[in-house]
């Protein structure tokens, strides 16, 4: 308001008049106005702080709320198939064909996130969610029960939480914010896991596909009210929008197979997919190796779970952004990688459930930190315009595994036994180390502040 007074054009002479006669006074009103300017522009970062602030939290709470109905649907599934008629086989089958959807759609779900933003992709993986429950609660066939997997293709919540904060953070902020994610796993695997089976026993076998379809409705009107139309600073969305226009199609190969050729971004993907992959298959096998090798009732398996939850939360959302302040990204992979190896003699020697409780906590640490960190690592190796479509591939590497897991883990299982996991793990992991020390991978090293 005054500097607009100041400056008005009937009010010329008389400011001339004022700056003449009282050249401190002038001085002065400069100086206030200047003040005025700085308070606006303080109360406006300030504002934007707090925006992108509640933006993500927003994400924190959709991946919440979409991981609980995931791990609640999880946990009941085999009981709906059965009840359908389907056998072990059948429900193999069943979890392949979910793999291979989201396998396939993590990639596409990246790319059009960076095509139309983390809220339209946000708002399409909990629509998705919707129509995923809604079959579900129709499924009265075994054929519909396959039916009901077709929207998982676009079921991405957790990228797409990853996508929103990478839009809002610094580089150096990143790794910290992505790692609390790993929070919401954690209370996604807790309350989702205990929530289906009381729903499931109490309510009907359906209950929880109906709980899941309403969350998911919410989760929807969440994203479209409460997160930002344009998340991305507005010089990022120049260079998101040229880029976009050059990109070509959503669903090309070649564009999405391009940002592998980035320096540094081929050698970390192929450590974030072998370091954690002979675990990965084991824990694909360990419904069986839960009752086979462990003695365990189902009762038991859910306390495992919930064991694994707490060890998550506390892991990735406490642990891992305590480390990013003191640790560069190069030292943190290494370390997880390292510390994967020593995972993998432990698996190899271990006898009881309890020596796998001990086991656990190394493992859980090193997955979430490995995961958290190439993570963080990919997206900055890349222009911000294809943070999505990384975080995609990356989303990709889990689906993989549940792939070719039953078939791979299933062989290493029945002729080597338990044990030749841990040792596999041990091996891979040793020379993916011997790898990370003689290489010279460029990365950004920084810390978070």
């Amino acid at each position: 308001m005054l500097t607009q007074h100041l400056s008005h054009p009937c009010q010329p002479a008389v400011s001339h008049s004022m700056s003449t006669m009282n050249p401190k006074a002038s001085s002065g009103g400069e100086e206030e106005a200047s003040a005025m300017r700085n308070k606006t522009l303080g109360e406006s970062v300030c504002s934007g702080k707090v925006e992108r602030g509640q933006a993500i939290l927003v994400a924190y709470l959709i991946a919440t709320l979409e991981l609980t109905f995931f791990f609640m649907q999880t946990g009941v599934m085999p009981y709906l198939a059965k009840s359908l008629g389907l056998d072990s086989v059948g429900l193999g089958y069943l979890q392949t064909t979910f793999g291979v959807l989201q396998l396939v759609g993590g990639p596409v779900f990246g790319r059009f996130a960076d095509q139309f933003g983390a809220r339209a992709a946000l708002i399409l993986s909990c629509a998705s969610g919707s129509a995923f429950f809604l079959l579900t609660s129709i499924s009265t066939s075994i054929p519909l029960l396959f039916l009901s997997r077709l929207p998982a293709v676009f079921m991405h919540g957790l990228p797409g939480a990853q996508k929103l904060i990478t839009d809002l953070t610094t580089p150096s902020q990143r790794t910290d914010a992505l790692g609390k994610l790993g929070l919401c796993f954690g209370i996604g695997i807790i309350i989702g896991s205990a929530l289906g089976g009381i729903l499931s026993t109490k309510f009907g076998i359906f209950v929880p596909a109906y709980v899941g379809l309403v969350g998911n409705l919410i989760n929807t009107m969440i994203a479209m009210v409460c997160i930002p139309l344009q998340a991305k600073p507005k010089s990022d969305h120049h260079v998101s929008e040229h880029s976009t226009s050059q990109s070509g199609n959503m669903f090309s190969i070649r564009e999405i197979l391009r940002l592998m050729k980035f320096p540094g971004v081929m050698e970390v993907f192929i450590v974030k997919v072998f370091a954690g992959l002979p675990v990965g298959l084991f824990l694909i096998m360990f419904s069986i190796i839960s009752m086979d090798f462990f003695g365990l009732e189902a009762v038991e398996s859910g306390y495992l779970m919930s064991y694994f939850g707490v060890l998550q939360m506390v892991v990735q959302g406490l642990v891992t952004g305590k480390l990013t302040n003191h640790c560069t990204e190069r030292t943190l992979l290494r370390l997880s990688v390292f510390i994967f190896a020593g995972v993998g003699l432990g698996m190899a020697l271990m006898r009881t459930v309890w020596h796998y409780c001990i086991v656990a906590v190394p493992m859980v640490f090193a997955f979430g930190t490995l995961g958290t960190i190439t993570d963080s690592i990919l997206t900055k190796a890349v222009p911000s315009s294809d943070t999505g479509t990384m975080l995609g591939i990356c989303a990709s590497v889990q689906p993989l595994t549940q792939t070719v897991g039953p078939t791979i883990g299933g062989v290493l299982y029945k002729h080597f036994g338990v044990s030749s996991f841990g040792y596999l793990q041990l091996i891979v992991n040793i020379g993916l180390f011997v790898y990370l020390l003689k290489s010279k991978i460029p990365l950004r090293e920084m810390k978070s502040q």
